[in-house]
């Protein structure tokens, strides 16, 4: 399952290759997170960044992808139970994961950028990066929202009918 959920989650990046930002990654990630469990969050979201970066591009910056969605599908995935339960709880988990992606792969663009870490240069890379930031933010929101019911039910069905 998490191979499955992976291999959609890569697809999904490379669907929306086009347009910036927009991507149903986090989303599937996060469901994966929340019906899976952590462990399998993690594995999805530090798989996809490695394996769709086959096709997108390697380099240094892929370790801090595959730590930013492998981090935000391990959190997903221990609070699992309110997002379920919540539409509102997975909204906000929607936003913040992507406003905390952003923050976290800004780490990256100052080290890249500066001869280590600099705050002037994080918070220039804060600002100018808001635009999509709020892309992000917005696209897992709306991903998550159309996914949650199909791919939950599912996800429910495999875990019951295999016992997962």
């Amino acid at each position: 399952m998490i191979a499955v959920m992976t291999a959609l989650s890569v697809l999904g990046r490379f669907l929306f290759a086009a347009v910036p930002g927009f991507k149903p990654m986090t989303a599937i990630i996060v469901l994966t997170g929340m019906y899976l469990g952590y462990e399998a969050g993690f594995l999805c979201g530090a798989g996809t960044a490695l394996l769709s970066n086959f096709y997108f591009g390697q380099g240094p910056w892929t370790p801090f992808q595959m730590l930013a969605f492998g981090l935000l599908g391990l959190l997903a995935g221990l609070l699992g139970k309110s997002l379920k339960s919540s539409r509102i709880w997975l909204v906000l988990y929607g936003i913040f994961a992507g406003v905390a992606y952003s923050f976290m792969m800004d780490v990256w663009t100052v080290l890249w950028a500066y001869d280590g870490f600099s705050v002037k240069g994080y918070l220039a890379a804060l600002l100018t990066a808001v635009p999509y930031t709020v892309a992000y933010a917005l696209s897992n929101v709306v991903f998550l929202l159309l996914i949650r019911k199909p791919f939950g039910s599912r996800l429910n069905r495999m875990i019951v009918k295999y016992r997962i």
